[in-house]
Parts: structure tokens; C-alpha cells; sequence
């Protein structure tokens, strides 16, 4: 990625029919299927504006993958993923960035990258965003304000599963205020809700 880890890039990189065609192998939960789609959206949108257009698609595909596992293995959630693409020999950079965001909890794979800070970041957050929108009269991100979503995200029992602790420990990571990343990412999931809604 930009130079970075070319020491353990091995496999193969995937196309995103590829990586979606294997994330409904492991996946046929409406909520699991959109939430990959989001999480998707949000990395290409995070790749173009941090400056890595280059590989928006590469980090589109981890974000489609990175709960590759979840639906069919809950207990072995980010371990059971790397099993499977490395059995379709997919590229190790791939591997490595998805389990990350398991940092801490299933996995001791440390984002060190800054597409896995980002994944890191917004994989609970585009959750509770997500949650957040639904109390809205559109039910859509389109008109949700950071003001709104911070008055959510301060209720413990609001989106009680989106970890306040993940999400701060994310935005720590990547040198970020939670106010930007939040604001950051209601913009990224802005960009491609058309995209989410469809699925």
C-alpha cells in the first residue's frame, strides 16, 4: 500500500465482484450484507480523501470483507476470515488489514496501516450513525448532523453493541478528535448511501 508492507504482500488481489461473490458465501443476513456494503463505501470514500485513490477499490474490499466470518463463525470472528483467504490465496495485505479491526478483542493483529486505523475507526461507528438515522423522520444519513449523533452516542443504551471504547480508541489512533471522525465519517456514509440503501 504506497510502498508500505511489500514484504508480506503475497496472494492475490481480488476484484469486487470477486470479494462480494465470497462474502455471500459466508453471508445471507440482510443487516450483515448492508453493513458490509457501508463499511465498504465508507473505506473507498476515507481512501480518496486521505490520498490514497489509487487503491479506493483495494480498500473498498476490505471493508466488504472484514466481518467475512461473523455471520457463520461469530465465536472465531476475525480468525476464521484469514483461514478462508488464505485458502483462496488471496493477498496477504487483505488478510492482515481485515482481522485487524478485531484488534484487542478476537486478534492481537495491531492497525498499523492507516486504512486499518480507518477500518478500526468506523466499523462501529457506521453502526451507530446507521442506528441514529433510523430515529430520523427520512431515516436516512442524508440530513443527520454531528450535534444529533453525538447527543445519541452519549446515551449508553443507544446502539448499546457499537463500542464507545473502539470508536475513541480509533479516532486516538489516527491523531483525530471524535468530532472529526464523526463528522468525517457521516460524510463518507453520505457519499455512498444510494449504494447501502439499494442492498
Amino acid at each position: 500500500m504506497n510502498g508500505e508492507n511489500n514484504e508480506i504482500k503475497s496472494g492475490r488481489e481480488i476484484t469486487r465482484s470477486e470479494a462480494w461473490e465470497l462474502l455471500c458465501e459466508f453471508n445471507t443476513d440482510h443487516f450483515h450484507l448492508k453493513h458490509a456494503v457501508t463499511v465498504e463505501g465508507v473505506m473507498k470514500y476515507f481512501a480518496k480523501d486521505l490520498g490514497y485513490g489509487d487503491e479506493e477499490e483495494f480498500w473498498g474490499n476490505v471493508g466488504l470483507l472484514h466481518d467475512l466470518d461473523f455471520e457463520m463463525f461469530p465465536e472465531e470472528h476475525c480468525i476464521k476470515e484469514q483461514e478462508i483467504m488464505r485458502e483462496r490465496r488471496i493477498d496477504e495485505r487483505m488478510i492482515r488489514a481485515a482481522a485487524s479491526h478485531g484488534y484487542g478483542i478476537t486478534v492481537d493483529i495491531a492497525p498499523e496501516h492507516e486504512m486499518e486505523k480507518v477500518l478500526y475507526a468506523t466499523d462501529e461507528l457506521t453502526g451507530l450513525i446507521g442506528a441514529a438515522a433510523l430515529m430520523r423522520p427520512s431515516k436516512s444519513v442524508s440530513d443527520i448532523e454531528l450535534k444529533s449523533v453525538k447527543k445519541k452516542y452519549k446515551n449508553a443504551k443507544f446502539a448499546a453493541g457499537c463500542s464507545r471504547e473502539v470508536i475513541e480508541r480509533g479516532a486516538e489512533m489516527l491523531g483525530w478528535s471524535l468530532d472529526d471522525l464523526i463528522s468525517k465519517t457521516i460524510l463518507a456514509m453520505r457519499s455512498c448511501e444510494s449504494i447501502y440503501e439499494s442492498i
